[in-house]
């Protein structure tokens, strides 16, 4: 187990600083229903990245859904929501969480898309330059299949698509594979508060048989983890830290940190398809291109 979380730190230090800095990498992570432990995951897999020495943004795609304020315990007064109508500058609600980690307070994403002042864009990416050293955005998108969701989703380089063992939610996780197919032939899937790894693969089988009856064999879709139902990570939110900061060598924890070792090792070695250096600013230009 011990081995496992140290390929992560092997990685970061085999991985030259000018190797890492060819682009920012982009992780979207999403759920087709909310109470999933989406924005958990998205917290405490920046904070993986960020303890091992990348330079890591939670951009937080929904914040009238999302908690990532209250998970980091961190007080928001703006967010890029302001940025984008000429309130205030993209530094000023750019939030310190430690080491490594930022936050960048968002909104709900149909209403990011609404502003189209192009004097207001060109002075917004502009200042995105300061964002360029990134090597990570772990983007906590809302819940469900919304056409402002698919946007981001479309835009970052993985997706991971986290479920529970509920009836429900499961519906609504290949409820949202099924959309998200048309626009990416590969995704990821993040079985929360399962009781073990065999419940996890078996709801993972059911919507893997599913999606090839339905979808086809096009669609890459694999179960890049599991996190079990743990106390240490209720009892993390209650008290606003983080699970993987509170109980490194959790069993949580442990299998968190395999996620983002296997997620971190698939994008050092992919070859983006357009060449095209990847930053937050060239993500927005993306995002409202597609608006």
């Amino acid at each position: 187990m011990e081995s496992q979380a140290n390929k992560l730190k092997e990685i970061v230090q085999q991985s030259s600083p000018q190797k890492r800095n060819r682009g920012t990498k982009f992780i979207a992570v999403t759920s087709g229903k909310g109470g999933v432990g989406k924005s958990t995951i998205s917290a405490n897999m920046a904070n993986i990245l960020a303890k091992n020495g990348y330079k890591v943004a939670l951009f937080d795609a929904d914040i009238g859904l999302a908690n990532l304020d209250v998970l980091l315990n961190v007080r928001i007064h703006k967010n890029i929501l302001h940025v984008l109508k000429g309130e205030c500058s993209l530094s000023e609600i750019i939030i310190n969480v430690n080491k490594n980690l930022i936050l960048i307070p968002g909104e709900s994403g149909d209403e990011i898309l609404k502003y189209s002042d192009q004097f207001i864009f060109e002075r917004f990416f502009d200042e995105t330059a300061m964002l360029d050293n990134l090597d990570f955005v772990i983007i906590d998108t809302g819940a469900g299949i919304g056409g402002h969701i698919q946007l981001f989703l479309e835009a970052s380089d993985e997706v991971i698509v986290v479920t529970v063992p509920d009836p429900a939610a499961i519906t609504d996780a290949y409820a949202t594979i099924k959309v998200t197919s048309k626009i990416k032939s590969s995704l990821h899937m993040v079985i929360n508060m399962s009781k073990n790894d065999k419940e996890a693969q078996l709801i993972f089988e059911k919507i893997q048989k599913v999606a090839l009856a339905n979808i086809g064999g096009d669609l890459e879709l694999d179960l890049i983890g599991k996190l079990p139902s743990d106390k240490l990570i209720a009892r993390s939110i209650k008290q606003r830290t983080l699970f993987t900061n509170d109980s490194p060598n959790s069993g949580a924890s442990m299998d968190l940190k395999r996620i983002v070792n296997k997620l971190v090792y698939k994008l050092e070695r992919k070859v983006l398809k357009d060449g095209e250096h990847r930053s937050f600013g060239s993500f927005f230009k993306r995002l409202i291109e597609q608006f």
